[in-house]
């Protein structure tokens, strides 16, 4: 009864090219006449209205079917890292064995018809209540890492209730097992392309100093928080549309570096919920920061979103002024927009940049 619009222009073709308000106004028109022989328009308001819900769940459900649909060779792509597949192993375990002929025959059950190989009514229960958790928490999650994240990680949970509640010995075995593989296995870190450089405790303050018209924005991060490897691609993408001469973005490891976690007073603690942490600077000094700290030194929780970050610290208005910085007169394009082979000396001081941009010319 109708499609969606993914591209309006000429020639689109995905999956169609339909306009649904004029389908709607011509559908009222055409019900408006026919119920005017019925004696009302109470029945033209009412199919209007039908009309309306039917599209709006079309678009609910369809459309982001249809965006997974178009992002599936990538996410195969992602899912297939060791990292994915030995955590997807690990998170069926209990199924697996539950299931499997032969293994599943010697296994105690508390089922009344004595079936081994099938889930008694207090393993529906665990996996219920562990489901009912993983969605409440993905309800905040904001990229695709953190939904698999809090889907694996609830999983293993899960798995080992289960099997301390079916042996002893296979509850110890498998917490053995995810212990040396939470510290051996790290997830994989974002490789994709974006325009960031990375400080040390010698070079961050140096850079932010260096020219007070130039305006950062630093992410203050640690490579073990699964948040800041979920955000690592929204802050890769906002530095690849706000990077300009006058707006830079910079990222500091304070997990590695202890003196600048100090002397910015970013927590690197698990329990501070102070990583990752966004903090504005311009001519040098700290403007603003989210998440903000309270004066218990608890930070208020929020949500790093990519619009949520534009809004909050007006990147589109900030953008506009600062890409005019060092635009020489009569030249259309800015080469500081652009970057330019680094100098030995400042390779040296540099953190690697992985897999992107660094942008490490030296102001004149």
């Amino acid at each position: 009864m109708g499609g969606f619009i993914f591209n309006n222009q000429p020639g689109s073709y995905f999956p169609c090219n339909f306009n649904h308000q004029a389908s709607i106004e011509l559908i009222h028109i055409k019900l408006t006449a026919n119920a005017t022989s019925l004696g009302g328009s109470s029945f033209s308001e009412f199919c209007t209205k039908w009309y309306l819900t039917v599209v709006n769940w079309e678009m609910a459900l369809l459309t982001p079917l249809f965006a997974f649909l178009y992002h599936l060779p990538q996410v195969y792509k992602w899912l297939l890292k060791p990292y994915y597949v030995a955590s997807f192993f690990m998170s069926i375990a209990f199924l697996a064995i539950r299931k499997t002929p032969g293994i599943c025959d010697h296994l105690s059950t508390q089922r009344e018809d004595g079936n081994s190989c099938d889930f008694d009514w207090r393993e529906v229960e665990i996996l219920m209540f562990l489901s009912a958790i993983v969605m409440m928490k993905n309800r905040r999650a904001i990229t695709v890492e953190q939904h698999v994240g809090n889907i694996i990680l609830f999983s293993k949970v899960a798995n080992v209730i289960l099997f301390f509640r079916l042996d002893i010995r296979m509850g110890l075995l498998y917490l053995t097992l995810c212990i040396v593989f939470l510290m051996t296995c790290k997830p994989p870190l974002y490789m994709g392309p974006e325009y960031i450089k990375y400080f040390s405790e010698k070079t961050i303050d140096d850079e932010l100093e260096r020219d007070n018209r130039v305006t950062w924005i630093v992410e203050f991060f640690a490579n073990w928080s699964p948040e800041c490897q979920s955000f690592a691609s929204v802050y890769a993408d906002l530095s690849l549309k706000y990077n300009c001469a006058g707006l830079k973005f910079g990222k500091v490891d304070v997990g590695r570096y202890g003196e600048v976690s100090k002397k910015y007073k970013v927590s690197t603690s698990p329990l501070s919920k102070q990583l990752p942490s966004l903090v504005l600077f311009q001519g040098g000094k700290e403007v603003m920061r989210r998440p903000q700290v309270d004066k218990k030194g608890r930070a208020v929780s929020w949500s790093f979103t990519e619009e949520n970050i534009i809004r909050e610290f007006n990147l589109n208005e900030l953008y506009q002024k600062s890409k005019k910085l060092n635009k020489p007169k009569g030249d259309k394009v800015s080469q500081s927009q652009f970057p330019t082979v680094p100098e030995e000396e400042e390779l040296e001081q540099q953190e690697p940049n992985r897999g992107g941009v660094e942008e490490s010319k030296k102001d004149k």
